[in-house]
């Protein structure tokens, strides 16, 4: 699992986030050779730089939502330019309009000065219902409905003995741990939860349809996962802000951190 975007809500460039990075959410993941990638945020940039050279294959983009911080870099992510490359977005069904429909009002004139179907790339569009199971050319992907305004969707992936699970973007409800949830990610090696509110700050931001690490620790715990990534990080959090939160989860979960832009998880998360 690669991060190439952590920041939630809005790209946060500059001297104060080069440690945690200030790009908004892309997470890669290497089923064997088959490439997923959660969200389509700014991080999503760099990591089509990184495939410029690899030749044209299948990718698939499951889109935790359509809010603009985990779709913004899809126009600029390199492989929708190259000829031959097919491009399948999923996304839940999630209101109601297709996601199709507001992907292509998001990316078109006058919003954007391109559509989807002027790039060279063959772009797919996958709808579903969240909590369906998925099948990418035989990796199953399963998904859980998120508590998030507009609704969002959790992705779970299991493939050669390891698990990994993206819950971004969600709130906790209350009694937390949600049960549902707890399944989810049960026994899952790596579990990256959207942790954007530190404990204390969380009650002004209630129903904005964010988390806190306190919450992904009782989670991951209860579901017996072994390792929390916190993801999602606040704009106004900088370098030594989230530094400081990190040693304070670490301290009650085991082996939990912030991720970091640019960082390599290998799964099992034991390895």
């Amino acid at each position: 699992m690669t991060f190439w975007g952590v920041r939630g809500s809005a790209v946060m460039p500059g001297p104060t986030t080069l440690k945690y990075g200030g790009n908004t959410t892309c997470i890669e993941l290497m089923a064997g050779r088959r490439r997923v990638i959660v969200d389509a945020g700014s991080g999503i940039t760099n990591l089509g730089m990184a495939m410029r050279e690899e030749p044209p294959g299948p990718i698939d983009i499951l889109l935790t939502h359509l809010h603009h911080d985990h779709i913004e870099g899809l126009f600029f992510f390199a492989p929708m330019f190259t000829p031959g490359t097919e491009i399948t977005l999923h996304c839940g069904n999630l209101g109601g309009e297709s996601p199709e429909a507001g992907l292509r009002q998001c990316y078109s004139p006058p919003l954007f000065p391109l559509s989807f179907d002027d790039v060279p790339a063959r772009v797919r569009f996958r709808g579903f219902k969240a909590g369906e199971t998925l099948d990418l050319g035989g990796l199953a992907v399963r998904t859980h409905p998120l508590n998030h305004p507009g609704g969002a969707t959790g992705y779970r992936i299991d493939h050669g003995g390891a698990a990994a699970a993206v819950l971004t973007d969600n709130e906790h409800t209350e009694p937390w741990p949600d049960p549902a949830l707890v399944d989810f990610v049960a026994g899952a090696d790596l579990v990256a939860y959207d942790a954007m509110w530190e404990q204390g700050e969380y009650p002004k931001y209630r129903g904005w349809g964010h988390s806190t690490p306190q919450m992904g620790a009782a989670l991951v715990r209860a579901a017996g996962a072994k390792r929390l990534a916190c993801i999602h990080h606040a704009p106004h959090c900088d370098d030594e802000r989230l530094a400081r939160i990190e040693t304070e989860i670490a301290a009650i979960s085991p082996g939990a951190f912030l991720a970091r832009e640019g960082m390599r998880v290998a799964l099992p998360a034991t390895q």
